[in-house]
């Protein structure tokens, strides 16, 4: 097998963990609703994370024997291998609109990238070392509060996630680089060690975001989200910092703008799928509602007046109010003792009375007066 080959294997493999971790990590968020962030208690976060892990492994040696204009596209496989094994392991199956959202966001991810040129390694110096971290961490922050303020729109908050995650995942990617390239300094150096610092910062918040990412959102938009930003963000920085350039010119300039679009354009049909399918919550009715609707219907029973007093009286103890027939005497209702009325009362008290229920009486004719 040649190294090209391979590095087209290790690709798609590498695809199909990332793809796999994702779909676990969904179902762990679906059924783990108080741990949005850590679920450490869960054995399937531990397997989602192991996938994830294995898929970055791969990536990275299917980089030693491929160019990056070939293993960085087939990264982008990872949404389209994610919606059938979906169905195949837990039964979600995507919609028509979830499938044209996902192609149109791997179609225009993967020609992004392979219209990036390449350039001469270098590393970063200090202060595009500390300039990147600060402007990173100030716009995960970001993101974060966005998505805390959109909880009501879970399909907005889950976007807003993600690419946060994929934001973090995108400059440890970048750091991680520069780290490879500068490790002739030795591992002791300063800029090394604060490389390695970001690094381990960078990607534990981006595996608690795309963790948080999937409450609530679904699989499919919070996951071509994630695959779209990180790479993205790399390219971007890439070609402000690394000197990197879009191929064939200002005409593959504009065909990788157009490919952002596309991109872009599928990230808000996934975006917009899944909000149709979530829609507004309907709030029960609280006990507060049930007493005034209640008392509107208590107040709109005639009212009878027994012994001075006025009351509204039901025809039965489960049945609906009606109105007093006047031929129709009172008598006790069952279960109850009258009042004796030859017993006086005491002074200021009103007689005691009894629960009153309408009996109905055989049919008399009335009498006619002359």
């Amino acid at each position: 097998m040649s190294a090209l080959a391979l590095s087209v294997l290790l690709s798609l493999v590498s695809a199909v963990g990332y793809a796999g971790g994702a779909i676990v990590q969904e179902r762990v968020a679906v059924t783990s609703p108080d741990s949005a962030y850590l679920p450490l208690r869960r054995p399937g976060w531990w397997g989602a994370l192991a996938l994830n892990s294995l898929g970055g492994l791969l990536h990275v040696v299917a980089l030693a024997y491929g160019p990056l204009s070939i293993v960085q596209p087939l990264g982008a496989l990872t949404i389209v291998f994610a919606l059938p094994l979906a169905t195949l392991c837990v039964g979600r199956r995507a919609g028509a609109a979830a499938w044209r959202g996902a192609v149109m966001a791997t179609v225009g991810l993967a020609g992004l990238l392979s219209l990036v040129g390449s350039s001469q390694d270098h590393a970063l110096d200090a202060a595009q070392r500390l300039a990147t971290a600060i402007v990173t961490g100030g716009a995960v922050v970001a993101l974060m509060c966005a998505g805390r303020a959109a909880h009501r729109h879970p399909a907005v908050r889950s976007v807003l996630l993600a690419t946060a995650a994929g934001t973090a995942f995108g400059i440890s990617s970048v750091f991680t680089k520069s780290v490879t390239v500068d490790w002739d300094g030795g591992p002791h150096s300063p800029g090394t060690l604060f490389s390695l610092a970001l690094i381990a910062v960078f990607s534990v918040a981006g595996v608690l975001l795309s963790q948080a990412s999937y409450r609530g959102g679904g699989l499919a938009a919070p996951l071509a989200t994630l695959t779209v930003v990180n790479p993205v963000l790399a390219a971007v920085v890439g070609i402000l910092m690394f000197g990197e350039t879009f191929r064939y010119g200002p005409t593959g300039t504009l065909l990788a703008l157009g490919c952002g679009v596309l991109a872009a354009g599928g990230l808000i049909m996934l975006t917009t799928e899944r909000m149709e399918e979530t829609g507004p919550a309907v709030p029960e009715p609280s006990a507060a509602a049930g007493t005034q609707a209640g008392g509107a219907t208590l107040s709109s029973v005639p009212r009878q007046r027994v012994d001075g007093a006025d009351v509204r009286v039901p025809a039965a103890a489960d049945g609906p109010l009606r109105e007093q027939d006047p031929r129709e005497p009172l008598v006790p209702a069952a279960g109850t003792a009258p009042g004796d009325p030859g017993e006086p009362a005491p002074a200021g008290e009103r007689a005691p009375t009894a629960p009153y229920a309408h009996q109905a009486l055989p049919h008399r004719r009335p009498r006619v007066r002359s």
